[in-house]
């Protein structure tokens, strides 16, 4: 007879790894037109010529990153003439540190850790790439992160043109972005290099959800422990959301309901226990790097719900001491992020106001926004 409790010392995964949204599924399913486009961009790389440079659009959630995270790995088992690098621009959001990332990438090692300016890491790049008659492919993953101060036209101009003081030196990017289409207005001398094929990723529609849903329950979880039922009801809140990364969220934080419950499957109950938790992962991640200014004027946001930068700021400023410089570099990074909404609108007192809005609900915002005592 089966045993309906669990033992202290047993568990219902059987793969936790296959329920983590940034965990790369064998089978990926649903994506094979936009596979297509991106194989037919590097295509040109593996006789040695100049990638096509492409550019991913669609929702957060809709498989951009994964695509791309497959894309390389299948690079790497079949040819060393292609070196692809994956940039997380949320982490690296300036042109020298995503130059150090793709210097540890070539050369197998990083830079010295100081005295080395950036002309000499382009140099030993580009020329290390020439020697060995490689082509360099590099992904810009959350690309929106560069668009403050314009440091993705350097990046861009940097990369595509370096041919013209490196020659055989040969490169394309790829650009990844969680919107559905492209607003940035890139620099002319960028432009005219950066002919990019856009690759758009739609939302998965429900069919396609549960097909991918039940594919990891069922290699995450043992048999029995995820019923058909359970996979319709998680599917339906994930369509919901609009982000895939919420359903596989909610399949691992409903199993872990279930242990706490030393119960051998999943109920709806522990779904809609986890639902809670698991239907702001984009929030919960975008929040993580920012500093405690940044939390602080996010807050301010949230609080304020629509308010003049004007105002925003004198408050900011208050509080912080901080200039405008920095204010105006912290809004711009909010607004990369898809955490606030920043839009001119009608005569200011220097020319168009800039009207500020929190893109979620305030209250979660605030409710994940500690105030601070002292900045």
């Amino acid at each position: 007879m089966k045993r309906e409790i669990l033992l202290w010392d047993e568990t219902i995964f059987k793969d936790r790894e296959v329920l983590e949204f940034d965990h790369l599924p064998e089978h990926f399913a649903h994506r094979e037109s936009q596979m297509e486009s991106l194989k037919f961009c590097v295509r040109p790389a593996f006789q040695g010529g100049r990638p096509v440079s492409a550019l991913c659009l669609g929702p957060p959630g809709t498989g951009k990153t994964t695509a791309v995270v497959k894309l390389f790995s299948e690079i790497e088992a079949h040819s060393s003439k292609v070196v692809p690098v994956h940039v997380n621009c949320q982490m690296d959001h300036t042109r020298h540190a995503i130059f150090l990332r793709i210097y540890s990438k070539v050369l197998g090692h990083s830079p010295p850790s100081s005295g080395v300016s950036f002309k000499r890491v382009l140099e030993r790049i580009a020329r290390t790439m020439s020697k060995e008659k490689r082509v360099l492919v590099v992904a810009l993953d959350d690309v929106n992160y560069l668009f403050p101060e314009k440091e993705v036209d350097r990046v861009l101009y940097t990369l595509l043109r370096a041919h013209e003081t490196f020659p055989g030196f040969r490169a394309g990017v790829i650009a990844i972005l969680s919107e559905p289409a492209l607003s940035y207005v890139f620099d002319p001398r960028v432009g005219s290099v950066f002919q990019a094929e856009e690759v758009s990723f739609p939302l998965y529609s429900i069919e396609e959800i549960r097909d991918i849903l039940g594919r990891r329950a069922m290699l995450g979880f043992y048999p029995g422990v995820v019923s058909e039922d359970i996979i319709e009801r998680v599917s339906d809140l994930t369509e919901r959301a609009g982000d895939l990364r919420v359903g596989i969220d909610l399949l691992k934080r409903a199993g872990m309901e279930a242990e706490r419950r030393a119960s051998r499957t999943i109920s709806d109950e522990d779904v809609d226990q986890a639902y809670e938790r698991s239907r702001l992962v984009h929030l919960q991640s975008a929040l993580k790097p920012l500093r405690e200014d940044e939390l602080l004027l996010l807050r301010m946001v949230a609080e304020m719900e629509t308010s003049k930068a004007g105002d925003l700021y004198e408050r900011f400023q208050a509080a912080t001491g901080s200039g405008y410089t920095r204010f105006h570099e912290i809004l711009n990074k909010l607004d990369a992020a898809r955490l606030i909404d920043t839009d001119f609108s009608g005569p200011g007192h220097r020319g168009r106001s800039r009207v500020v809005r929190i893109r979620y609900d305030p209250k979660e915002v605030l409710d994940r926004v500690k105030p601070k005592e002292n900045i």
